[in-house]
């Protein structure tokens, strides 16, 4: 078993609802229960079972099986989430002083991340209800914009690019909307924080690009302490 398969087998063996972190990481690959359970050969049900933790933790056989699968999946369809989690894997920063990176232990809906942020919705909320999320990057936006080289961009992302990108000491939201636009690969969600006047372009490069751009008012500290409980 390679690095990254047994970084995933780790975290759901030790995690404290390993079938919600099976669920989290099934949901990262894109894989439907049903085509899950079809490689493993058991039934839907039990995998249902499993993640929504009504059945005893699964031992580290079924773990083994379930996460060979993700990746034997993955692969029949070009590889792209296995690329995508080694590139994030092996860039992963050190502890930095402008941005945080967090991952949850299960995905949250956009919607309720929006919620416990108490965020406004100033572009496409439509789409918040399509989306999971599976973590945030908070970001001194003046620092990362002043000091982050192009090649050290996907470190923001860690090991998911289904993440929100939470902008902070921000003035009127353009410059984190320009940086995003130009980029190779985007955060899910756009939050800046502290503010309440966006720039114009900066919400019509959201709609552009199809994201979802929120305002919250909350100080980071708690923002951090909420968003700590998922």
């Amino acid at each position: 078993m390679d690095e990254l398969k047994e970084r995933i087998a780790g975290e759901i063996t030790l995690s404290e609802s390993p079938g919600s972190t099976m669920k989290k990481w099934r949901e990262l690959f894109g894989i439907s229960q049903i085509d899950l359970a079809k490689h493993i050969k058991i039934a839907t049900s039990t995998i249902s079972d499993y993640e929504s933790n009504r059945r005893l933790s699964p031992g580290v056989g079924v773990i083994s099986r379930f996460v060979d699968a993700l990746f034997t999946i993955d692969d029949t369809r070009g590889g792209n989430i296995r690329r995508s989690l080694e590139t994030a894997t092996n860039n992963k920063p050190e502890k930095v002083p402008f941005y945080t990176l967090k991952d949850f232990n299960i995905p949250i809906k956009g919607t309720d991340f929006t919620r416990i942020i108490e965020g406004k919705v100033i572009a496409n909320p439509n789409y918040l209800d399509n989306i999971n999320i599976f973590g945030y990057t908070a970001l001194d936006s003046l620092r990362v914009i002043l000091e982050i080289s192009p090649q050290e961009y996907p470190k923001l992302f860690g090991a998911t690019l289904e993440r929100a990108f939470i902008f902070e000491n921000v003035s009127t939201g353009r410059s984190p909307m320009v940086v995003i636009r130009v980029a190779p690969i985007k955060p899910r969600i756009v939050v800046i924080q502290g503010i309440s006047t966006v720039d114009k372009l900066a919400i019509k490069l959201a709609q552009i690009e199809k994201i979802p751009l929120l305002t919250t008012k909350l100080e980071m500290s708690e923002i951090y302490a909420r968003l700590a409980k998922i």
